[in-house]
């Protein structure tokens, strides 16, 4: 398990740094917005990415637990409610640390004036959760990866900027650019790919 990570953090590092660019792009023409703006964009991108994390993480685990050509279950587990449990704690739980708890730190660190931190599934549960749900049952009638995890890797890189452009207070120095950077890149690599490919992937069983 220890060398598949390895081997799908390396995988994922070069598009995973690339929207971590196309995020420090964005702030050099963003970071100005005012409070509530960034904080409605943020609700917008977050929701988007809990919607494919949960598609993601939960299609990885149907197919690995059902004949992907039958769709019948292979252990006797792949049933709606575990494929439930599994896709909302792996999309709520790691995007919540991805595009929130990260970004938090990466204000406290610098002391940004309007540093805050923004927990969807409580602040916005009306819209986050429900989105998670129609994101798992997508993944039950239809699983499907690829797009939704490359869109997913976007999404999560740009929520977690636009967590940090609420903190920013108007203000950037040239200074922040690497540490955002890196926050960012760090803020979307490990909590993605462990939400997409590890986490569910622990809950299937070694077959024959």
């Amino acid at each position: 398990m220890a060398g598949q990570i390895l081997k799908e953090l390396k995988a994922h590092a070069p598009f995973t740094f690339f929207g971590a660019i196309s995020g420090v792009v964005i702030m050099t023409f963003c970071y100005k917005l005012p409070y509530k703006t960034s904080y409605d964009i943020f609700y917008i991108l977050h929701p988007l990415h809990v919607l494919l994390s949960a598609l993601v993480t939960a299609s990885i685990y149907r197919l690995h637990e059902c004949d992907h050509i039958t769709g019948k279950c292979i252990m006797g587990k792949c049933n709606f409610w575990s494929l439930l449990i599994i896709g909302y704690m792996g999309s709520v739980g790691i995007a919540t640390l991805s595009d929130s708890v990260i970004p938090y730190i990466c204000e406290v660190l610098f002391k940004m004036p309007n540093r805050g931190i923004h927990i969807g599934f409580i602040e916005k549960w009306w819209l986050v959760n429900p989105l998670a749900v129609i994101g798992i049952t997508i993944a039950y009638f239809k699983p499907t990866t690829k797009f939704p995890h490359a869109g997913h890797v976007l999404l999560s890189t740009w929520a977690s900027l636009f967590h940090i452009i609420m903190a920013l207070g108007q203000r950037l120095s040239f200074i922040l650019y690497p540490a955002i950077l890196l926050f960012l890149f760090v803020a979307v690599l490990v909590p993605c790919c462990v939400s997409d490919i590890v986490f569910p992937l622990l809950f299937v069983k070694k077959r024959a």
